[in-house]
């Protein structure tokens, strides 16, 4: 991400202030956050699946040798405890793949605001339209789902928030639904 070329005198107004080198200055910290963030979760996701790894694999052990035993309460107790385990561990990848939709999100998120403060951030530019349906169209091939990619659409065709959430959540729904394998 590039750096910002002025530091903020919003505190300090001279005549060469203007809200728009503020705003770019605000849009580059945001994007320095959400990277920030990214590579923090990163780390405890990497640590955690090493974990995970550890613990199928020692599992597995248990399962094997828990088989091994001749039948008694004590080898029920340890293959149904066994099983328990690995329903946690699925439920735990579950939880890894949402982590994973996250981040790809919050990196596109941080790709459109860099790309939304090198636009604001050039005066011949930012007065264009063809520039900035250039920059949607841009944001809009970034999106890998249809929920997120109606989210953009209805913001842009001046929806509330509020309704744009509700209708990605409804294209959600139909993507999980149209997901549906039948044996």
């Amino acid at each position: 991400m590039n750096k910002p070329k002025h530091k903020s005198s919003a505190g300090n107004p001279d005549l060469d202030w203007s809200q728009i080198k503020e705003t770019v200055l605000l849009l580059h910290a945001a994007t320095a956050q959400i990277q920030s963030s990214m590579t923090e979760g990163e780390e405890s996701v990497t640590a955690l699946t090493e974990s995970f790894t550890t613990l199928v694999g020692k599992t597995s052990i248990i399962g094997e040798a828990a088989e091994s035993l001749k039948d008694s309460t004590e080898k029920q107790t340890i293959l149904s405890n066994y099983h328990d385990v690995l329903d946690q561990v699925q439920s735990a990848i579950v939880a890894f793949q949402f982590y994973d939709r996250m981040t790809q999100r919050l990196e596109h998120v941080s790709h459109s605001l860099g790309s939304l403060a090198e636009l604001i951030g050039e005066h011949d530019r930012v007065f264009s339209p063809y520039e900035w349906k250039g920059l949607q169209k841009t944001i809009q091939s970034r999106y890998t789902n249809e929920s997120d990619r109606t989210l953009f659409e209805a913001i842009l065709d001046g929806a509330s928030v509020d309704k744009a959430l509700k209708l990605a959540k409804e294209k959600a729904a139909q993507e999980k639904d149209d997901d549906i394998e039948l044996f």
